[in-house]
């Protein structure tokens, strides 16, 4: 999200910050032990509406049941937001609430002694979540965090400028895709806008591409054998090149961010180019950016790749979850319960802001294209974890380096996969 939007600008998560993990409590005098006020630090990067105010809400409802409690939130777009969480945790220390995906990256903290286990805390609710919601914040039978979104990264496009291009359906396969890029162009259509700038966005293609036709198990298998130097990721790699060949990005999309006025979701959602390739939470954005395109927006999950070894199921994303500094205070557990009450939880499902992440929330998903993205969850065949969250840090932020500089055009496929084995090994 890199993820902005997160889940990974933009709409997805929660955090808080504290200076070493520390949220403070004290014992007041004279109150024989009770306890005193405690401050939690939140960090989060739900920048976007509905989630901003309805977190800011949940916050405020938290505090009022437990009069004793300060929350003060840390708010920051993705790149800002993972930079400054990166700083903190290098220094040893961790917020007492923030958020997560999961994954490499959680794991290196929890190696790091910076999170919690809260696995005896949440036993009683852990029944309540999807395994596959849960699954990025559970390591060896224990868990260190609780999901509040779920997702999966694919193609949002816009039906009328697809009707102007002469393209009558969504391409289901690579090539078919390729070809409409092409009509696009012709009709004088910006084909995709991607925020080159912050990196992220470009790897979903290189790891859809590697997923399609390397299989989801070669992916995973690289992982532990800290291998990519084989010839169908470099096949993928081969296949951004040529659809970077055709030129189909917005002018400038080297230097335009993701969230920003100018940048990609706003290209979108201003009707200026005719697909972005992004998670679920990729209508709340455009409107928040741009002016969003109400009923002409359309998704379809990425394309099959002729002759690929990957199921055309295979599903590509992550979600947004909460995490506890290892030094936090109790009320911290009982913060990141509350965000995920059954109650609670399934009212950000309705504002369009999160999919469920709680058994029986599906029937909360009200707008059509989520209610598409949940359907595709819920029939895909396996799922993978956005890269620079599922790898180490170093790892996955040279898979989004190496990504860029190929759509860039200088660095070759082979490099790209030359120089994720590097980092990778390095990492043993």
């Amino acid at each position: 999200m890199k993820r902005s939007l997160v889940l990974i600008a933009a709409a997805v998560l929660v955090a808080g910050c504290g200076g070493g993990g520390g949220g403070s409590a004290t014992t007041q005098p004279g109150q024989g032990g009770a306890p005193g006020k405690v401050t939690l630090e939140w960090w989060h990067l739900s920048t976007t509406e509905p989630l901003k105010s309805l977190w800011e809400q949940r916050a405020k409802e938290f505090m009022a049941k437990n009069p004793n409690v300060t929350i003060k939130q840390t708010v920051l777009e993705n790149d800002a937001y993972k930079a400054k969480l990166t700083t903190i945790t290098q220094s040893g220390k961790a917020p007492d609430l923030f958020a997560t995906w999961g994954g490499g990256v959680l794991k290196q903290q929890i190696d790091a002694g910076l999170v919690k286990d809260i696995s005896g805390d949440v036993a009683d609710v852990l029944p309540t979540f999807t395994p596959a919601a849960l699954s990025a914040y559970q390591f060896d039978g224990k868990t260190y965090g609780l999901p509040t979104d779920i997702g999966a990264v694919g193609f949002w496009y816009n039906k009328k400028l697809f009707e102007k291009a002469g393209i009558t359906q969504p391409p289901a396969t690579w090539s078919a895709f390729l070809e409409d890029v092409k009509k696009l162009k012709a009709a004088g259509i910006t084909p995709i806008a991607l925020a080159g700038k912050e990196k992220w966005p470009g790897h979903y293609y290189w790891a859809y591409l590697a997923m399609r036709i390397a299989g989801l198990d070669a992916l995973k298998q690289a992982a532990v054998d800290k291998d990519f130097n084989k010839p169908d990721f470099v096949a993928a790699g081969q296949q951004v090149k040529a659809l970077a060949d055709l030129q189909p990005f917005q002018k400038g999309f080297l230097g335009a961010a993701y969230s920003t006025p100018d940048g990609q979701a706003a290209t979108m959602g201003n009707g200026k180019a005719a697909m972005e390739l992004m998670g679920q939470w990729a209508p709340v954005v455009q409107a928040d950016a741009g002016k969003g395109l109400g009923d002409d927006l359309g998704f379809f999950p990425f394309p099959s790749v002729e002759g690929g070894k990957g199921s055309a199921t295979d599903a590509f994303g992550g979600g947004g979850g909460l995490a506890v500094g290892a030094d936090a205070p109790k009320e911290a557990v009982a913060f990141v319960k509350f965000m995920t009450e059954m109650g609670n939880h399934s009212k950000a499902v309705e504002s369009g802001g999160v999919l469920p992440v709680l058994k029986g929330e599906e029937s909360a998903v009200k707008d059509a294209n989520l209610k598409q993205v949940a359907t595709m969850l819920a029939n895909a065949g396996g799922y993978q974890l956005y890269l620079d969250q599922a790898y180490p840090p170093a790892v996955g932020q040279q898979v989004n380096d190496s990504v860029a500089e190929l759509i860039a055009g200088t660095k070759t496929p082979e490099e790209v996969t030359q120089d994720i084995t590097e980092v990778a090994k390095s990492e043993e």
